[in-house]
């Protein structure tokens, strides 16, 4: 399993906002500038992350995008599974087992399923908020 660019830069996005946003709507451009992302990209990062109804918007002069819900109700699992559509470590993993012809001899299969749980759980277990804070250690 490899993060992408795409939910690396939502995950900063959305720390992002949990620092500058608090009540207010902060705009694409300043969080592009502080965040060194490209509009463009950021502007597609965004959509999904609306469209997830991980972020709220607001047109108009004082608009911009604000997280939908406090830091501490968003887990670092939730924000790339959104992104990144899966984060299994292999494909059999992804698709299910009764899409692999080898499951039923298939020796390393509990390996890849017990990594898959590992992943989950412990990207489950960290909120925005735990990032925000720096309580990862």
């Amino acid at each position: 399993m490899m993060i992408s660019t795409k939910g690396r830069y939502a995950l900063r996005v959305m720390i992002d906002l949990g620092q500058n946003s608090k009540d207010n709507y902060v705009s694409l451009k300043d969080v592009a500038k502080r965040q060194d992302i490209s509009m463009k990209y950021l502007e597609m990062i965004v959509s999904m992350l609306n469209k997830g109804d991980m972020v709220k918007s607001l047109r108009g002069k004082a608009g911009g995008y604000k997280l939908a819900r406090a830091p501490k109700d968003y887990t670092v699992g939730s924000i790339l599974k959104l992104t990144e559509k899966t984060l299994a470590p292999v494909m059999c993993i992804e698709e299910g087992p009764e899409y692999c012809e080898r499951s039923q001899e298939c020796i390393t299969l509990p390996l890849w399923q017990k990594l898959n749980h590992v992943i989950n759980d412990y990207l489950d277990s960290v909120t925005l908020e735990d990032l925000i804070e720096n309580k990862i250690k």
